[in-house]
């Protein structure tokens, strides 16, 4: 199948699965309610290991994420020409997977008062809000991510289906570790395809989309991306 067809259903695959456990740990009324932030970053880690695994077995090659395209296309071997169509496919995805956490959680979501709540399924948003920390952080963790996924994958950089428990494990690992200060977007399409579908969607007793805040998990993850993939193809003879 097509390299779009990977990416696209791989990301809505870690949307849904991702934004579905914070929404069953933030909404009123759902089973999950206040099972807390260990709950969620086991809920993404899986969230991964099920999206990987199905983009590359769909044809996509498991980036799921931009910020990973983009890097390998600049400093490794990605194929350029699929930049483009990657990026879209992984936005798109993000974007159905998000539209598919309010369906399967609708009634949650009219249950919720809390409109930061609400957006919380779809976004990241920080704990301490201060643009040059915020920044920093996702950097951070998304360089460890990228660093870490180069290690464990062949030569080559393709992060292949017997990666996706590893990188899994890994997702995991900054959840528990660096997501505390950020909520670690660590890729622009987990949060700006769901942060539009926010926007979009009809929600009773909904905040704002934030905006504000938006281009830091954008800007953040690429920047962390690059870094690692030059450090990566700097010191490695792959």
């Amino acid at each position: 199948m097509s390299p779009f067809i990977g990416e696209f259903f791989g990301t809505a695959l870690l949307i849904l699965l991702g934004g579905g456990v914070v929404a069953n740990v933030v909404l009123n009324k759902t089973k999950g309610q206040s099972s807390g932030w260990i709950v969620i970053t086991f809920g993404w880690a899986m969230a991964v290991f099920l999206g990987v695994y199905a983009s590359t077995n769909l044809g996509g090659s498991g980036h799921l994420n931009p910020a990973v395209t983009i890097a390998l296309a600049t400093f490794g071997d990605f194929d350029k020409s699929l930049l483009l169509p990657y990026i879209g496919a992984q936005f798109a995805g993000a974007f159905a997977g998000a539209m598919l956490v309010w369906i399967t959680y609708k009634q949650h979501f009219d249950a919720t008062e809390d409109g930061g709540l609400q957006l919380a399924v779809f976004s990241t948003a920080p704990a301490i809000r201060n643009p040059v920390y915020n920044l920093a952080t996702e950097i951070i963790g998304t360089f460890v991510l990228l660093f870490g996924a180069l290690t464990i994958s062949k030569p080559g950089a393709t992060l292949g289906a017997l990666d996706a428990l590893p990188v899994a494990l890994l997702v995991l690992g900054i959840g528990l570790s660096l997501g505390g200060p950020t909520g670690y977007a660590i890729n622009p399409a987990r949060d700006l395809g769901p942060r539009i579908a926010h926007f979009v969607l009809p929600m009773p007793n909904k905040s704002s989309s934030d905006w504000s805040y938006a281009w830091v998990p954008v800007v953040g993850p690429i920047i962390g991306g690059l870094l690692a993939a030059w450090l990566f193809f700097s010191v490695t003879p792959f």
